[in-house]
């Protein structure tokens, strides 16, 4: 007998308003719902965020590409992997591509969608795709954006390994994929 995905059991919704529609890559919605068993839960709250993409981006000579930044809602600066918002028009190949290339300046090589998860499935609308880009390679300078300060590393999957049991890759969606390419390779 091998496992099978659960049953999806809907909530019905019995209302719905946007609260706030509009922010940078953020509406927000209330929901009165009704669960399956009939119970009602008055206010439910959906953040609505465009789908995301984060690669796991490899160079010829197996060397991991990696950044950091700081990330101010938390306060401090950890390693993560080129990551980014899908825009509007695009595939999730085309914007792991851009985003890549603008963060990193490495591009090329093979691509594979390798996992898709969701930021948080209780109020979080959106999808995170992670790439694997294998033989990539620097092909032109970096293009950050106002909002960026990002540095750009090469490490050896060993490197990637202490990284990540030392704790210095905090981002969820950045250290499951990571954690799954170590235990896969």
């Amino acid at each position: 007998m091998s496992v099978q995905k659960p049953q999806n059991r809907p909530w019905k919704v019995v209302k719905s308003r946007v609260i706030q529609q509009n922010l940078p890559w953020l509406n927000l919605r209330q929901e009165t719902v009704e669960l399956p068993n009939g119970r009602q839960i008055p206010t439910w709250y959906i953040y609505e965020f465009p789908d995301w993409i984060n690669v796991i981006a490899i160079t010829k000579d197996g060397r991991f590409v990696m950044e950091s930044q700081y990330r101010h809602a938390i306060h401090d600066t950890y390693y993560e992997l080129c990551g980014g918002v899908i825009d509007e028009g695009e595939t999730p190949l085309e914007a792991a591509k851009r985003e890549l290339l603008e963060e990193t300046g490495f591009g090329g090589g093979e691509w594979s969608e390798y996992m898709q998860l969701s930021p948080n499935p209780t109020n979080h609308n959106n999808l995170q795709h992670t790439f694997l880009a294998v033989g990539v390679e620097k092909i032109e300078e970096i293009h950050q954006e106002q909002t960026e300060d990002i540095d750009v590393y090469l490490f050896t999957r060993e490197e990637v390994l202490e990284i990540l049991n030392n704790g210095w890759v905090i981002q969820a969606l950045h250290a499951a994929p990571l954690w799954r390419y170590m235990q896969q390779h």
